[in-house]
């Protein structure tokens, strides 16, 4: 579902056809085998998580609702399908989720990845940039999952929430993300950004442009990026770029060379570094503004004004992360283990690009930005528009509905105020419970 493709794509019945060209069963199939007489498949499974999260991460019930509503020709070949004998009992597709292994969920995920990516042109002189950045999920308190994700610890305890680490990127052009790593946030196996993110580094394209924050300012990420073959550009924090720069080499104002190696406390973590670890970077100062100075270090060979431009873009992953996150209702994983969190990571990852690829074929339409309409406005005409059956519509009816999606998504643009300025600043949480006064304690307090 590319800004090109044929507007009957977006129908709820050629949805499903198109996630079915995107990911073949066969590809699923092959590494999972389903039984004979099997309706609930992996492709149907998949296909059916995509869809919970597609529909505001409705009940299991819904989505065996909506698994009636789909043609013949989706569904596997057995008497039940052909009889039309489904059950409506949640149980069968419950059992089929846990089966499926999360092995096969990621590939689906990474098959769509890939195919939308690819329809996109690159950003940066023919190649691709990726945005990465980390968060954080709380999970369900299940003892599964507080062992695979310890819960944080403070002066009172240990909390009751699992709390998971995960790194993602996303990519410049199209804005499509790649499903996420994760790992532990606290524990003995406690994990940082920088660390999960070797293994995003290893699913970006040949060649890609890393771009990452002060939290991936470091030599590592450097390092790490190099040896999966792409180049880096990050943000510093003040006092580190003023150590690196005393040891640099003047090339011109603003801008120093400088051969990056770790320092002593980052070969002690990385003991299998080779002893002549070295990157050849270039550190950049550029004044942005009377209050904002950026400190940039990459192996890019760019000029300072493309790279503050091209870092310029790294807050979108910020609101991606929120879409992902908030609108797709990402924060409310029911996934009681380890196995089914990453399923279902993977299913999240893969309806937000949908809703992507929708909103740039509205954007085209409307020659406008992608990121010029909001995610959470498509998505809602995604999901009260499009993923409502229509019963026996013919397909005038149906062409009809999908010209009504584009033409109001196009129309759901951000604001754009300028002059306004909205500097980034950490506000404390509301309790969202009332606080108790103890027992035989009447007096207001002063």
């Amino acid at each position: 579902m590319s800004a090109d493709c044929n507007v009957s794509e977006l129908e709820l019945g050629e949805a499903v056809r198109t996630f079915r060209k995107l990911v073949p069963a066969e590809s699923l199939h092959g590494l999972q085998p389903p039984g004979s007489q099997a309706v609930y498949t992996p492709w149907i499974v998949s296909w059916l998580m995509v869809y919970q999260r597609l529909s505001g991460y409705v009940s299991l019930a819904d989505a065996v609702t909506g698994l009636a509503h789909l043609d013949d020709d989706l569904l596997p070949d057995n008497k039940r399908t052909r009889e039309r004998s489904l059950s409506s009992n949640t149980g069968g597709y419950s059992r089929a989720r846990d089966r499926l292994r999360v092995d096969v969920a990621e590939a689906a995920a990474d098959r769509v990845t890939d195919a939308l990516i690819a329809r996109t042109p690159p950003s940066l002189g023919g190649r691709r940039v990726f945005l990465l950045d980390g968060s954080t999920l709380s999970l369900a308190p299940t003892d599964a999952l507080r062992r695979a994700f310890p819960p944080s610890k403070n002066q009172h305890g240990e909390s009751h929430w699992p709390v998971l680490r995960l790194v993602t990127a996303h990519e410049l052009t199209s804005g499509v993300a790649l499903r996420p790593e994760v790992g532990q946030m606290r524990g003995p196996k406690a994990v940082g950004e920088v660390e999960l993110s070797v293994e995003v580094l290893g699913w970006l394209p040949p060649a890609s442009v890393a771009l990452g924050d002060r939290n991936f300012g470091i030599f590592a990420f450097a390092w790490e990026a190099r040896q999966a073959g792409h180049d880096a550009l990050m943000r510093l924090t003040k006092a580190r770029f003023e150590s690196m720069r005393r040891k640099a080499t003047p090339v011109s104002p603003g801008e120093w060379e400088l051969v990056w190696r770790p320092t002593r406390g980052e070969r002690d973590k990385n003991p299998h570094w080779p002893a002549d670890a070295a990157v050849p970077v270039r550190l950049h100062e550029v004044r942005i503004s009377e209050e904002l100075t950026l400190w940039l270090v990459t192996t890019l060979d760019e000029p300072a004004v493309a790279l503050a431009e091209l870092y310029r873009a790294r807050g979108h992953i910020e609101t991606d992360l929120r879409d992902l996150k908030q609108t797709l209702r990402l924060e409310e994983i029911r996934g009681r283990t380890p196995e089914m969190v990453r399923k279902e990571l993977a299913a999240a990852t893969t309806a937000y690009n949908l809703v992507v690829q929708v909103r740039r074929m509205a954007a085209a339409r409307a020659a406008v930005e992608p990121r010029r309409l909001s995610f959470r406005r498509v998505w809602s005409l995604v999901r009260v528009l499009l993923l409502q059956p229509m019963g026996g519509a013919d397909r005038a009816k149906v062409e009809q509905r999908i010209e009504q999606v584009l033409r109001m998504a196009g129309q759901c643009k951000l604001p754009n105020r300028p002059g306004r300025s909205y500097p980034r600043e950490v506000i404390g949480r509301r309790s969202r419970f009332k606080q108790r006064r103890p027992k035989g304690n009447t007096k207001k307090p002063k």
